[in-house]
């Protein structure tokens, strides 16, 4: 890559070149894909190469691209490894390369993908109805439809067992009272997997939680995108409240009876956060080499200093880390031998490393660490929400502190 000397001491130059893919696979992690996982992986990155250009633009105006989150539809990479006649397959291997590269390319678009394909497209691949899934499945898919998982509420992330959304019956139908929070695509006019908890003390199943099909068009739907956010801001999470909602009694997903259906997706997603987080390091530590190898200062670039060689070290250390657990985790699940917290385990570690890596790459940066334009300050924030998410990291350390000493600590 060749150097290029700043005029003034501290100018940025405006040749910098981040956005070139760097060889950053320093264990040949990936060097063994094989050509079908490699054929979707490099549809990522073409996906990734077209939209790529307006999702900063985007990100830096808070404004949601619904072309960009169809479009990953259209290219077939919302079906996130999901199994069923209907859809695509992709390996645990592919899906989570593509989850990788989209999520290196731009974390609202990965977040589209946790969302549409993750969960979303899962929920009802798994637990929906024959006639659910005739009408919708193809259409979440393809992304002709955009899809929203509504369990959050705004007293309950963590807590989300303890939901206090309700659905009753009322002759031929049901009727969904309740709110939800940082739902996203819960505002972009197609449906949503709301999950409430049944109320109606004469039926058998009172009190279980159940998931219900919505149309965000029905009366009494209500989705607000959250405005303010400093994190995944090209990507909508809505606030909905469900005010007596109702919907036809074949709404409910006949598949799901109790909350453990929902930590079933949300534990299969919990890789998917675990590859996210490696493709927002990768991006991170990608820029701080290209600058570091272009950037003169005091005569030489900035990577012939001792301090820079050390702290990129430090990022190939965690990044390579990052890249060893997802594929060991992708090659249990494609065993069949992958258990719930060891999912836990990967997500746990990577959004932390991801986040040394962030903040290592823009520091790095210097002054121009800052500016959206290098792509680093984006990520860093990014990497914020992502470690909230499918779990925070001290529900996570919690779920696998229960499994080594089997005594849970929750409350």
């Amino acid at each position: 890559m060749s150097t290029e000397a700043s005029p003034v001491p501290g100018e940025r130059i405006a040749s910098y070149d981040i956005t070139a893919r760097q060889d950053s696979d320093y264990y040949a992690v990936f060097a063994d894909i094989p050509e079908a996982d490699r054929a979707a992986w490099d549809r990522a990155k073409a996906y990734i190469d077209e939209v790529g250009p307006q999702m900063a633009d985007a990100w830096d105006r808070a404004e949601y691209p619904l072309d960009a989150a169809r479009r990953m539809g259209e290219m077939d990479l919302v079906v996130d490894g999901i199994e069923h006649p209907a859809l695509t397959h992709l390996s645990p291997l592919a899906a989570g390369l593509v989850n990788m590269e989209i999520s290196r390319g731009d974390g609202s678009l990965g977040t589209v993908l946790a969302v549409q394909g993750g969960l979303a497209l899962r929920t009802l691949a798994l637990f929906g109805s024959p006639a659910q899934q005739e009408r919708w499945l193809t259409a979440l898919a393809d992304g002709s439809v955009l899809g929203s998982f509504a369990l959050t509420e705004p007293d309950h992330g963590s807590d989300s067992v303890s939901l206090e959304t309700v659905a009753r019956r009322d002759g031929e139908e049901w009727v969904i009272r309740g709110a939800k929070k940082w739902i996203g695509n819960g505002a972009s006019g197609g449906i949503t997997f709301v999950w409430a908890r049944v109320d109606d003390e004469t039926a058998a199943e009172h009190g279980a939680v159940r998931c219900f099909l919505v149309e965000q068009e029905t009366a009494g739907y209500t989705g607000t995108a959250i405005r303010g956010k400093a994190s995944l801001r090209a990507i909508h999470q809505a606030h909905i409240r469900l005010d007596d909602v109702r919907v036809p009694l074949d709404a409910v997903l006949p598949g799901t009876k109790s909350f453990k259906d929902a930590s079933i997706v949300l534990y299969a997603t919990r890789s998917g956060v675990a590859w996210s987080a490696l493709g927002h390091a990768t991006a991170c530590y990608e820029a701080a080499l290209a600058y570091a190898t272009q950037r003169v200062q005091f005569g030489k670039p900035l990577a012939g200093f001792q301090m820079v060689q050390e702290r990129l070290t430090h990022m190939l250390e965690d990044l390579t880390a990052m890249q060893l657990y997802c594929r060991r985790l992708a090659d249990l699940e494609t065993a069949g031998l992958l258990r719930p917290t060891q999912a836990s385990l990967a997500k746990f570690h990577n959004t932390r490393a991801a986040r040394r890596v962030a903040s290592t790459a823009r520091d790095l940066l210097g002054g121009n660490g800052i500016l959206l334009e290098y792509g680093v300050m984006q990520h860093m924030a990014d990497i914020e929400a992502i470690h909230t998410y499918e779990g925070t990291e001290s529900v996570q350390a919690l779920l696998l502190g229960r499994d080594i000493t089997g005594r849970s600590a929750f409350a």
